[in-house]
């Protein structure tokens, strides 16, 4: 019953096509016109109206999907509904980002409608081909009561109307998807507001509502001089992890205590490996909430203490023979010693992988990427690695003299390197590799700026915010 009322509901759109290409058209032209938009000729005499609606009918179902499309893409022939109700079936059939009621209402609660109403009529213009404005019309000649007139009056004269109303009254919070993302696009673009300045503050406005269900308006490129920006997701895993196990730079000893629920038990004892398995929200996995943890885990009641403990055994885990792994950790807590509370906890020695066989024995099948040097779990479900090269990653030792070995460039194994960043980046991590010659303990004063500016663009792309810093 739904198929054969979409039928209907396009035949009734094909229709009232072809009746605005008779409207236009002269009796001599009206077939030729009719062919031009995908319509089969008239077949037979009669008025330009009864001509057109045998054309019509003489569409078969299969092709009104079709001609519809070809109505659209002639640009002139349907109306504003219809025009909506064909773009709406094209782009059901294909994918597109999914926006909530909600997030739409929370983003018309963030934007700074004064940016719109300083640039009306553009931003009018792009409601236009949008959306029908045209429902109301003039009544008695004199006040405009079609939605584009009350969005004039309310909007922009009479500023009555919120940012808010004005989605609802649009149809913009029940639209689809995609015409929601052009909408969203086209208020940031710099054909509707000619402001560089004003529009990188309704983006800013606009991106971190978008980042919790993991979506941004993101800067691709220019037109004529102005940023431009699409909507994207932003690259994140899918789902909330259940359980981290880390802080071990040894393989732990892990059972399967349940198939069916996937129940880990780690065997080791609790100080030689962490297990944080408590839910994991949209903000991520942030200091604040691991400190807290920890407290609970050991019983405290000093929260100094919590933070003083859980930094040296997360110290503790960092393997003893890369100085560079350790130095990143401790500066990543002096640069940010104060804001710590509310930002990402850096996770050291992650396990991703575990399998209870070798890789020797597991051979060219094994999983790639078994332990993470260092995880972030940023806000929107974005998954954050970073790793610490050293000469292992691509070079291998070779004996050249009794007692003397030297190292030596390994295709085979930087070729691994990279097969493993791909895993990762494949699986939707985002990774940072670092030369261990980026973090030298002599060139600390070095290391400490760049790892400022890497880490205060890191979190500006995800939206965290560092209290004293521009975000």
């Amino acid at each position: 019953m739904a198929d054969q009322a979409a039928v209907d509901a396009l035949r009734d759109t094909v229709l009232r096509g072809a009746y605005a290409i008779a409207e236009a058209s002269t009796i001599a032209k009206l077939d030729r016109d009719l062919v031009a938009a995908g319509l089969p000729p008239s077949q037979g005499d009669g008025s330009k109206a009864t001509r057109a609606e045998r054309s019509a009918a003489a569409v078969p179902d299969d092709r009104l999907h079709e001609v519809a499309i070809g109505l659209l893409n002639q640009g002139t022939w349907l109306h504003m509904l219809d025009r909506m109700a064909v773009q709406d079936l094209v782009w059901a059939e294909e994918q597109h980002p999914k926006i909530e009621k909600r997030t739409r209402r929370d983003i018309a609660r963030t934007l700074p409608g004064w940016i719109l109403t300083d640039h009306y009529q553009r931003f009018r213009a792009l409601l236009g081909t949008l959306f029908d404005l045209g429902r109301g019309g003039i009544t008695f000649g004199v006040d405009d009561h079609s939605l584009g007139g009350q969005i004039d009056r309310h909007f922009h004269r009479n500023e009555d109307w919120t940012v808010e109303q004005l989605f609802d009254e649009l149809g913009a919070v029940d639209a689809s998807d995609r015409r929601f993302a052009l909408f969203l696009e086209g208020v940031v673009s710099g054909e509707t507001v000619p402001d560089e300045e004003a529009q990188r503050q309704l983006v800013d406005a606009i991106n971190p509502v978008l980042a919790g269900v993991g979506l941004e308006l993101r800067e691709m490129g220019s037109a004529d001089g102005y940023p431009t920006f699409e909507l994207v997701a932003i690259r994140s895993r899918a789902g909330r992890p259940k359980q981290l196990i880390f802080a071990s730079p040894r393989k732990p000893d892990l059972r399967l205590i349940d198939a069916i629920d996937n129940d880990l038990e780690v065997v080791d004892r609790a100080e030689d490996v962490l297990v944080y398995d408590r839910p994991i929200g949209s903000d991520g996995l942030r200091w604040r909430e691991l400190q807290a943890w920890w407290k609970d885990n050991h019983q405290l009641d000093d929260d100094a203490q919590a933070k003083r403990e859980l930094w040296q055994r997360l110290g503790q885990s960092l393997p003893e023979d890369s100085p560079p792994q350790t130095l990143l950790f401790m500066l990543y807590h002096q640069i940010y010693r104060d804001a710590l509370q509310d930002l990402p906890a850096l996770l050291p020695e992650v396990w991703r992988h575990w399998d209870p066989k070798t890789v020797r024995t597991r051979g060219k099948d094994a999983l790639l990427q078994f332990r993470m040097d260092f995880l972030i779990l940023a806000p929107a479900g974005a998954r954050i690695v970073l790793e610490v090269d050293g000469q292992t990653h691509y070079a291998s030792e070779r004996e050249v003299a009794p007692k003397q070995r030297r190292w030596f460039p390994d295709g085979d194994r930087y070729a691994h390197t990279m097969a493993q960043t791909r895993d990762l980046t494949l699986a939707g991590y985002e990774v940072y590799r670092f030369g261990a010659n980026d973090l030298r303990g002599e060139n600390k004063g070095e290391v400490r700026a760049m790892l400022t500016t890497f880490f205060d663009d890191l979190f500006r792309r995800h939206r965290i915010a560092v209290p004293g810093r521009p975000t």
